[in-house]
């Protein structure tokens, strides 16, 4: 209960300072303002990891994370075997790199079925403690992947707790509303059903967990998993031999309580109304934006305005989308590698620019203004 009363709080100051999030009219589109892409650095660490998957902003100096550094999850290992990455690297905005976890299978403190393979859900929470998920398989092939876990880290990216079970089965990718002492995670599963046997087949069990946390400041203990409860469910996914497996990825929290996802296989945006508060599931919520530039949505993020920005599947095009549903503008961010290359994606501290990976170059990139 007291938790409920923080994050509603928390929630109304959010409206009353930046509004309930919709496209102003008559506004540029915030991805209108850039026209430049900068390579910052390669996301590769020592061990060989490769195709970067999460991405997620540093807020709070601490252990080894510094603040407006960028923290980038590999899915792939040296071998580039899908879901047996396990590294987490720190890019600084100047494109210096710094490994910040490896993560030993074998010495997890808690059970996490089928060991590491990082994937995009990846968040940083201001007390210092990162979380990552895990969609691990044994050979690269979605016939070996298992259900996974949720790890979380110390700011010196040492592990320190594991979650499992409860509705986690293959987290995607994830958002968060970081409330200091406590914690509220949107987390996307696309292994649920028997997406994974056989020939691939599309199978609608795909779900949005929120997941609450109690988070302790580091050294007086592990953040704890208060509640799970099951927001959205229904959502298509497959087995996909280049993908390995493709459901609902992205998703970001309007300040008005609504949870955006990227329904990939839907080709849409969906809306989950009442996010934070809700009892029971939206089932794949409502479609916002279907088709038209949308091209196998994967990464999402929020814009200042409260537009929603996507990573295409298809293309190398980044699309912003209005909470009405209108695409106002649609930004080609790479050409060079290809279609299949976008993934995470998150706005800079100071809102000047889109941080995005590209996997099918290893690379942290930055949309941004020539002027920057």
């Amino acid at each position: 209960m007291q938790l409920e009363k923080r994050l509603l709080a928390c929630l109304a100051l959010s409206i009353a300072a930046t509004g309930a999030g919709a496209h102003a009219a008559g506004s540029a589109p915030f991805l209108n303002k850039f026209n430049t892409i900068k390579s910052l650095a390669s996301t590769v660490p020592g061990n060989g990891d490769v195709n970067p998957y999460g991405v997620a902003v540093i807020g709070t100096s601490t252990g080894k994370l510094v603040k407006g550094n960028i923290l980038v999850s590999n899915f792939n290992d040296a071998a580039n075997q899908q879901g047996t990455g396990t590294t987490i690297v720190e890019v600084s905005p100047d494109g210096h790199t710094t490994q910040f976890a490896f993560i030993d299978a074998n010495a997890l403190p808690g059970t996490c079925p089928g060991g590491v393979g990082l994937t995009t859900a990846l968040a940083v929470l201001q007390r210092g403690w990162v979380i990552v998920g895990s969609l691990p398989t044994t050979d690269g092939t979605s016939a070996t992947a298992q259900a996974g876990c949720l790890i979380v880290l110390n700011s010196n990216g040492q592990v320190a707790e594991v979650f499992s079970g409860n509705g986690i089965d293959g987290p995607w990718d994830m958002t968060d509303l970081d409330l200091g002492g406590a914690a509220i995670l949107f987390v996307t599963n696309v292994l649920n059903g028997d997406a994974t046997t056989g020939a691939p087949h599309v199978v609608k069990q795909g779900t949005v967990l929120r997941i609450t946390l109690a988070v302790p400041q580091q050294g007086q203990g592990k953040p704890q998993r208060v509640a799970t409860a099951t927001i959205g469910s229904g959502f298509p996914e497959s087995a996909d031999p280049n993908a390995l497996v493709i459901g609902p990825t992205g998703v970001g929290l309007a300040p008005n309580g609504t949870l955006y996802v990227a329904d990939t296989l839907g080709n849409r945006v969906a809306a989950i109304p009442n996010a934070l508060t809700r009892l029971g599931s939206a089932q794949t919520g409502a479609t916002v934006s279907a088709g038209g530039a949308l091209n196998g949505p994967l990464g999402l993020t929020i814009a200042p305005g409260g537009d929603v920005i996507t990573a295409n599947a298809g293309d190398g095009n980044l699309v912003e989308t209005t909470p009405a549903g209108k695409q106002v503008a649609v930004k080609t961010v790479d050409t060079a590698t290809g279609a299949g290359s976008l993934f995470g994606l998150a706005i800079t501290p100071q809102y000047n620019g889109v941080y995005f990976v590209d996997d099918g170059d290893n690379t942290l990139k930055l949309l941004t203004s020539s002027y920057e």
